[in-house]
């Protein structure tokens, strides 16, 4: 049985939509102050656009791009204790922009670290952050140095994905997956699949304290430019990272995760171009209660509709018979809505459907 020490996900992680109104916009209801915002205007084709506070409010990165930070006065104003406040983005419409909806996907750190690594001992490349230990995320911030390194990440456990961008040069999004391994990266700006290459993480899996990079501008090029990096490692009943393998059938594979997903990001990476597909439970249901409202990290769209697949009690299944999402080798990260079981004896599991 999948019983979780984590009885309330939404503390942890949580969707919030909401409509622009080009001024001021306060938004609570998150549950928790988030420290990683991602936000996306459902109704226009503009950029994907990230936050959090390691590196401050005004300062925005595009999963979509490979561009640098970019400093966006008056659009994210705030991290606030039960959400956010948006500005009026001085014609912008990418977080609040007037009759516009809106998606935010929020995740909570909390507590800062900081790592002096020829003091502690602790890996090679100094690094500070803010983790969530309990929920396996955290966010870390390291200057390049262009030699092979390893880097403190915050967690106790061993990361399963990371997303990490250089905020300083335009470069591609690196996305190490354990279901996809060390000797290469996934790119979340682009439909590529998985791509070769040891320099990026040194050939080297991460450890339950540090990571390895190597030399490759995408991870830790010698130009001191900083880096910032997502890291997740999976929770039982609250996060599951993992890969499947699509059946070709409309009556697809079902994924299991040991609670009802609330989020699912999701890319296939064995061939071919194939962008990512990002989901929830906020947006996603038809009248058919099937998830069918998607966004593609890689691309500026706006918000698409298609069957895609069912969010049940303990996992996901695909109802869709493409080459996206139901054939080859899929890996994925899921975030849960409620856990199969909430704590070590419960009797009450998650409400099927």
């Amino acid at each position: 049985m999948a019983y979780s020490t984590i009885s309330k996900p939404s503390l942890h992680f949580n969707t919030k939509l909401y409509t622009g109104t080009g001024s001021s916009n306060a938004q609570t209801g998150v549950g928790f102050q988030p420290d990683l915002i991602w936000f996306k205007n459902r109704t226009s084709t503009y950029w994907h656009q990230l936050y959090d506070v390691v590196r401050g409010v005004n300062k925005s990165i595009a999963s979509n791009a490979t561009n640098v930070q970019e400093n966006r006065t008056d659009n994210l104003n705030s991290f606030d204790t039960d959400g956010f406040t948006v500005g009026a983005e001085g014609g912008d419409k990418n977080v609040n922009y007037s009759g516009d909806n809106y998606a935010s996907w929020n995740w909570k750190a909390g507590t800062a670290f900081t790592n002096d690594a020829s003091s502690t001992g602790i890996g090679t490349i100094d690094s500070s952050g803010s983790v969530n230990t309990s929920a396996g995320f955290s966010i870390c911030s390291w200057v390049g140095t262009g030699s092979n390194g390893t880097i403190k990440h915050g967690l106790s456990t061993v990361p399963e994905m990371m997303i990490i961008k250089n905020t300083g040069h335009d470069t591609n999004w690196s996305v190490y997956t354990k279901p996809t391994g060390r000797l290469g990266e996934l790119r979340l700006n682009s439909t590529d699949a998985f791509v070769d290459d040891a320099t990026l993480y040194n050939d080297t899996a991460p450890t339950s304290s540090v990571f390895s990079v190597g030399t490759n501008y995408n991870t830790n090029h010698s130009d001191g430019r900083t880096y910032i990096g997502y890291i997740f490692s999976s929770v039982q009943g609250y996060s599951k990272i993992g890969s499947y393998t699509g059946n070709g059938n409309a009556d697809g594979t079902f994924v299991y995760t040991g609670f009802k997903p609330a989020f699912v990001i999701y890319k296939r990476y064995d061939s071919g171009a194939y962008s990512w597909v990002l989901v929830d439970n906020k947006r996603g249901a038809g009248s058919d209660e099937l998830i069918k409202k998607y966004f593609h990290p890689n691309s500026n769209a706006a918000e698409a509709s298609t069957t895609l697949m069912d969010f049940l009690s303990n996992g996901f299944k695909l109802k869709v018979n493409d080459t996206t999402s139901n054939q080859g080798s899929i890996v994925y990260m899921a975030f849960a809505e409620e856990p199969l079981v909430a704590n070590v004896g419960a009797s009450i599991p998650a409400t099927a459907r």
